[in-house]
């Protein structure tokens, strides 16, 4: 590989780098390292109680995250269990008391007409007058 030469008025001939296209990438490819490896050996640059603070604030992360999990879960449980006993059966009692009014109105329409399906007349409106029917 031919290298460039510079010339230095005061040491003569300087070798510098060789352009880009002449590097060689052999450096690179020389290094099997796995992710892990590499992350091992990254630790080795810090102190050992940044090592050990890293360490217990990963730990206690990791144990409130599943903490928190769990409390989610039992609340959840708690909150769902709870409507189910205390709120579904005043909707499902609200619900066949409207259908028994609904059923009772329709039959009052069958057996009376439909002008007396209504008991007292619609809202709002005045009551037809007596000589008019």
């Amino acid at each position: 590989m031919a290298a460039i030469e510079e010339l230095s008025p005061v040491l003569g001939p300087v070798s510098t780098r060789p352009p880009e296209d002449e590097i060689d990438d052999d450096e690179d490819e020389d290094l099997d390292e796995t992710l892990v490896e590499r992350l091992w050996g990254l630790t080795e640059m810090f102190p050992n109680s940044v090592r050990t603070a890293a360490g217990v604030s990963a730990h206690c992360s990791l144990s409130l995250v599943k903490k928190l999990y769990s409390f989610s879960r039992t609340a959840l449980w708690v909150g769902t269990t709870s409507f189910m006993i205390l709120v579904l059966p005043v909707v499902f009692e609200t619900e066949r008391l409207q259908l028994e009014q609904q059923q009772i109105q329709q039959q009052r329409q069958i057996l009376l007409g439909p002008n007396t399906g209504m008991s007292g007349g619609i809202p709002g409106m005045m009551p037809p007058a007596p000589g008019k029917i």
